[in-house]
């Protein structure tokens, strides 16, 4: 048998799309972004020990729109990151695998994830008063 006689595996794009489907991925991208998210954390930290001059580099980039909206960004992930971990410890205990709840945990995960991103927002813009 020839190589192009094999038959071609499966690819995303044959499959239906599913709810758990997207939200397994999104925890795939989002554990990339914490990675990324976590490469600026230490850019600041290391600013912070460099000096004044490279801490306030840092802090105007941060800063910016572009800063803010990655941090936003980060957020999310790291929420949307933790709520879905714990969905799957459910699992892990082998809690959750009917269709309806998986969908329905899935649904809860994302709704906490922007609910919990935009409280944390909203108590840290009041805590500093606005001038972030």
């Amino acid at each position: 048998m020839g190589s192009s006689e094999r038959p071609l595996s499966p690819h995303l794009d044959i499959y239906k799309q599913e709810w758990t489907m997207v939200l397994s991925i999104t925890h795939r991208i989002t554990g990339a972004g914490l990675a990324g998210g976590t490469l600026l954390l230490v850019c600041w930290l290391l600013a912070l020990a460099s000096g004044q001059e490279a801490f306030g580099a840092v802090q105007a980039f941060i800063g910016a729109w572009y800063g803010k909206l990655l941090l936003f960004g980060w957020t999310w992930a790291l929420f949307y990151h933790f709520c879905n971990g714990i969905r799957h410890l459910g699992w892990d205990l082998g809690k959750g695998f009917e269709l309806d709840t998986a969908r329905n945990t899935g649904y809860f995960v994302a709704l906490a994830s922007v609910g919990l991103t935009l409280l944390t927002w909203a108590v840290g813009y009041a805590s500093v008063g606005g001038n972030s």
